[in-house]
């Protein structure tokens, strides 16, 4: 809604009502209106309440601008007010001025809130009256009228700081999401009375006052007066933003003590300019609600807001939303970061620096003598100049607001967002170059580089540069200013399955039964986009997350070639996006290019425990960090070798260049990663052989590191990797023989001793920097140049053993994404050859037991319509072949010997086996005929069912359950079809 529509809106509000004014505030402002109140005085006249709920129940309203009167709306209006979560900026009502962009909706709602679109509107619920929250004069007025909307909290601030506003719109989202209604006000921006009056009329029916604290908060009057008003009332509730409760005593503010107050403790209570006595009532009244005890200080702003709604909720009644807050703590607490925080995280200050500035559009704390590193750089010709040693506050503001309009002396900033391209561009601070063929004027316009402050960054570098440690040690250092941290790898087989997985963090239900239209049958893809439409809506409120992706290999989803952007909330909201790729662009945005360590931080990585080694040796360990291309992946194996075994520089590397290279057909970005980095290689090949020397030939950690590619990129369970490892056959019978017996003999301690090998296995692989450990009890990771240099390395066989170990171990539940990599080996996706084949009885059990099931949960639990039913028909192919196979006649030497007898096929010498395999077939074509009804496909559905009919009808009668049961589908899809023939869409 337009501005000036606003303001001619709440032009017309009554004006009719009177206050009478507390002696302190007479004196206040002799000169100006008072923006003093009694909020207990019976000022508020029937007359004007009685239009409470007979006005605007779901009209949209804006503050107006800050060149005109600032205005907000009746409370009747309030109540079903939405506002955008969306917007990167401070929605709040009264929070307007020259520094804040214009906002399109109000702060203000009721009840529990449910997105409308991607706007973000919320839903509002109707609340009765409580009618000991406020006071009226008697005015005959029928009682029928005089309904008036309660809030359960009114949120206080004051101040312009982007980061407070960022905390009060973090606060007030989560707060109504639990299903509090809240009322959020900054009324030192307001200069009109009837706007005042229509917010003392909100606290008054409030059931808690949340004021939150900054050190300005003490010389703003109206704050000063929301402390007294609401601990009269003893329910102040304060949250201390950028102070604790210790700095708030009235002689520490007055006399200038502490560290907090030398500065300008006196001027505040001074600037206040009301009366002292009033103004200690105040600061006083703060010790009276200090069992609250929420402070946000240091950036700890999730457990303040955490603590701070389930202690409200637990004031108000609302006892499910602590019990459902404290499971979803619980929850986070275990599965939000992929790896644990490593301690040992060396340089990047500078790297670090620079995404909070990209991210935030600022920086805080510690960080900010690397921000000023940062602006002391050359300036490159082509980089965008976002943000000018002149620029003021307000600028900043305009800056992250990103759709701000055109104000004099500040250009409007132009958001596009197409298939193609992604890109903030500014309409006129652009940077021009001189064209080739042109003169000295001759100027052509170029985008700005960098995006600063819109809430999305790129990282991009060489495999094993430590992108990843990057983007873990931002996300462990910075993980209080968002709700969560979502983790997704960026692989393009399972970027969308592991977008898809946020569900369960979000609390969003993406099955295919809620996303189903009942008055109207959608398509698969519009199933699947509205699944994905659902994740990204909680994605885009005023709740901040970061989303993580790291390694994103393409930017284009590898199911359906469409643009990863699709997955993405839209850019400059709360929730940010972290992105590590070794794509040199992504998205039309300039990524930052991560380089190496300086050579003091790759020696100290090399290093690790040992800090005396003399010059000789120093300058060998700068021979390998060049030989290992200084990547950083090499340097901590390196460290990790010099700190676990008794070994100096110079030995290593001697023993690293005698050991033999193996030579392999690298292709792709395979070549680029390792054909060129030999000495990397190497030094692979010599952890193997320290695995091998201390456990023997067949060492369980040198078979755990090569079943590891075949995995999925993803945490994987150390007894599923050493069952797979388990499984490799043995390159000699005579070995395996011995070892099977001697398996028999101590069946009774296998499973100690399994236990202990897989424990001794997997922490040698975590000291020497090989895989690195989850935060998932009994889970380890791989770096891709492992995984990759395992594939090539592998025997014969480690495929097939990780099938076998997946299909035997592997939960649907907790390990899909592995299973969704074993059936990638077993079927030929997107002409991929079939990496491993199986034997009839294996395929059979592989696909009743885990592809049926795994196909089902992908399409109804998540809405992955594609991916499930293209999984189907590989598996119809599959079994069709197999089946071929096995009516093809074949010759056996007894056949031969005597000749009489006829040549017959494999299914007249396994008949159970074949049928079953026929059954299975069956079963496997009326999944996917079922599959088609949901989508609308009826002819393919009708052309499966029919099929499967001719098998069981063949095998097991017309009459058997499952064959009726196949009957009574087809006539659903025929009646359908013929519905659908006969009434076509438009």
């Amino acid at each position: 809604m337009d501005l000036g529509d606003n303001s001619d809106r709440l032009g017309s509000l009554p004006t009719t009502t009177s206050r009478t004014m507390s002696s302190s505030s007479s004196t206040f402002f002799s000169a100006n209106q008072s923006p003093f109140f009694s909020p207990r005085s019976s000022t508020c006249q029937l007359s004007e309440s009685a239009r409470f709920d007979t006005q605007c129940d779901s009209t949209n309203l804006s503050a107006d601008p800050p060149s005109s009167s600032s205005g907000i709306p009746d409370p009747e209006c309030l109540a079903n007010v939405g506002f955008p979560f969306s917007d990167v900026s401070f929605t709040a009502a009264a929070c307007v001025s020259s520094d804040f962009p214009k906002f399109d909706h109000l702060s203000s709602s009721y009840g529990h809130m449910q997105d409308k679109d991607y706007s973000g509107s919320i839903e509002k619920h109707r609340k009765p009256i409580r009618s000991h929250d406020m006071s009226f004069s008697p005015v005959p007025v029928p009682l029928s009228s005089c309904r008036q909307r309660s809030y359960d909290l009114y949120i206080g601030l004051h101040g312009r700081k982007p980061s407070l506003l960022r905390f009060a719109n973090w606060l007030r989202a989560d707060l109504e999401v639990q299903g509090m209604s809240c009322f959020l006000s900054d009324r030192a921006q307001f200069r009109n009375s009837r706007k005042h009056k229509l917010i003392e009329r909100a606290m008054d029916v409030s059931s808690f006052g949340v004021i939150i604290l900054t050190r300005k908060s003490f010389r703003n009057p109206y704050t000063i007066e929301e402390l007294r008003y609401f601990s009269s009332k003893k329910n102040l509730v304060p949250i201390y933003f950028d102070l604790n409760p210790g700095d708030c005593l009235v002689r520490d503010i007055v006399e200038r003590r502490g560290e907090l107050w030398e500065k300008n403790g006196g001027e505040l209570w001074v600037s206040y300019g009301g009366l002292e006595k009033e103004w200690k009532e105040a600061v006083n009244g703060l010790v009276r609600a200090n069992e609250w005890k929420l402070e946000a200080q240091d950036g700890c702003w999730r457990d303040c807001i955490l603590r701070a709604v389930t202690l409200l909720a637990m004031r108000l009644g609302r006892r499910s939303v602590v019990d459902r807050l404290t499971k979803w703590r619980e929850k986070v607490e275990k599965e939000e970061f992929p790896f644990l925080r490593n301690d040992n995280f060396i340089g990047r200050k500078k790297e670090l620096s620079e995404l909070e500035f990209i991210l935030f559009g600022d920086i805080s704390g510690e960080s900010e003598r690397d921000y000023f590193e940062l602006k002391a750089r050359p300036k490159r010709k082509n980089l965008a100049k976002w943000r000018s040693k002149s620029n003021t506050l307000e600028e900043r503001c305009r800056e992250r607001q990103g759709e701000s309009g055109s104000q004099k002396g500040k250009e409007p900033v132009i958001w596009k967002e197409s298939e193609k391209e992604i890109e903030m561009q500014s309409t006129e601070r652009q940077h021009y170059q001189r064209s080739r063929g042109g003169g000295r004027n001759s100027r052509r316009k170029r985008s700005p580089k960098f995006v600063y402050g819109k809430g999305i960054a790129c990282v991009t570098g060489d495999s094993g540069i430590g992108k990843t440690e990057l983007l873990l040690e931002f996300a462990y250092r910075y993980h209080q200013r968002y709700k969560m941290v979502l983790w997704i790898g960026g692989e393009s087989r399972y970027i969308r399955q592991n977008y898809l997985n946020l569900w369960s963090f979000l609390d969003v239900d993406i099955g295919v039964e809620n996303c189903i239209d009942k008055r109207q049958m959608k398509s698969f893809e519009e199933q699947e986009e509205a699944a994905i439409s659902r994740v990204r809506k909680e994605l885009m409120r005023n709740i901040p997350f970061l989303v993580v992706i790291d390694n994103l290999e393409s930017e284009k989803d590898w199911w359906d070639r469409k643009l990863v952007m699709d997955l993405l909330p839209r850019f400059g909201g709360e929730t940010h996006i972290l992105i590590s790729t070794r794509l040199p662009r992504v998205m039309n945005l300039e990524p930052l290019k991560l380089s190496y360590l300086s050579g003091v931080e790759a020696m100290s990585l090399m290093q690790g425990s040992i800090k005396d080694y003399p010059i000789a040796e120093i300058d060998v360990l700068r021979v390998i960090e060049e030989k290992v291309g200084r990547l950083t992946l090499g340097l901590a194996i390196v460290g990790a070798i010099l700190s676990e075994l008794p070994i100096n520089p110079s030995r290593l590397l001697d023993t690293i260049n005698r050991m033999p290279s193996r030579d392999f057909s690298w292709s792709g970005r395979e070549a680029h990663s390792l054909r060129k980095n030999t000495f990397l290689l190497q030094l692979f090949e010599v952890c193997f052989s320290i695995f091998d020397h201390a456990d023997g030939p067949r060492s369980l950690a040198t078979r755990m590191v090569q079943v590891c590619g075949w995995f999925a990129p993803a945490a994987i369970p150390v007894s599923l990797l050493a069952l797979a490892a388990q499984k490799i056959p043995e390159k000699h019978k005579g070995t395996w023989f011995w070892r099977k017996l001697f398996r028999s003999l101590t069946c009774g301690f296998s499973s100690y001793y399994s236990k202990r090998f897989e424990s001794e296995a997997s922490s040698m692989l975590l000291r020497f920097n090989i895989a690195r450990s989850s935060t998932k009890q009994g889970y380890v990771h791989f770096n891709e140049l492992i995984r990759i240099y395992a594939r090539k390395r592998g025997v014969a066989g480690v495929s097939h053993a990780v099938v076998q170990a997946v299909v035997s171990r592997a939960s649907l539940s907790h390990h899909s994404e592995h299973i969704w990599a074993v059936c990638f080996l077993l079927f030929g996706f997107d002409n991929d050859p079939t990496v491993v084949e199986l034997r009839v009885s294996e395929l059979l059990y592989v696909v009743k037991e885990v592809i049926l099931p795994l196909a089902i949960r992908t399409f109804m639990v998540f809405s992955r319509c594609t991916a499930a039913l293209e999984l189907l028909r590989l598996c119809t192919d599959a079994l069709e072949a197999a089946d071929q196979a096995f009516v093809t006649p074949v010759e056996k030497w007894l056949d031969k010997s005597l000749c009489w007898r006829p040549v017959r096929t494999n299914a007249q010498l396994n008949p159970c086996l074949w049928q079953e395999l026929a059954l299975t077939r069956a079963t496997v074509l009326e999944t996917r005929a079922k599959l088609m009804l949901r989508g609308g496909q009826f002819d393919f559905g009708d052309d499966l069912i029919r099929k499967a009919i001719f098998i069981r009808n063949s095998i097991c009668g017309e009459d058997h359950p499952d064959t009726v049961s196949a009957r009574e589908t087809l006539s659903k899809l025929t009646r359908l079809l013929a519905n659908v023939q006969t009434h076509p869409s438009p």
